[in-house]
């Protein structure tokens, strides 16, 4: 993802879920993604849609580990 789409999408990340905390960090070894974090806490993945240019999907997974 290149720094345009990066701000975008984390512009967009920040509104919808109306948290400022929200940063995408480009991957090392992948250039069509970035991990989400909340703060310092990597929360998913988000990477470009192979089937919709200009689209994006956001992965996150939520571990038994992880619920009360």
């Amino acid at each position: 993802m290149d720094e345009r789409a990066i701000r975008k999408v984390e512009g967009h990340l920040r509104g919808t879920f109306a948290n400022a905390r929200i940063t995408l960090v480009p991957r090392p070894k992948q250039k069509d993604s970035c991990e989400v974090f909340v703060g310092e806490e990597f929360i998913g993945v988000v990477f470009e849609d192979e089937d919709e240019p200009g689209s994006f999907m956001f992965e996150m997974a939520i571990l038994s580990e992880d619920l009360p």
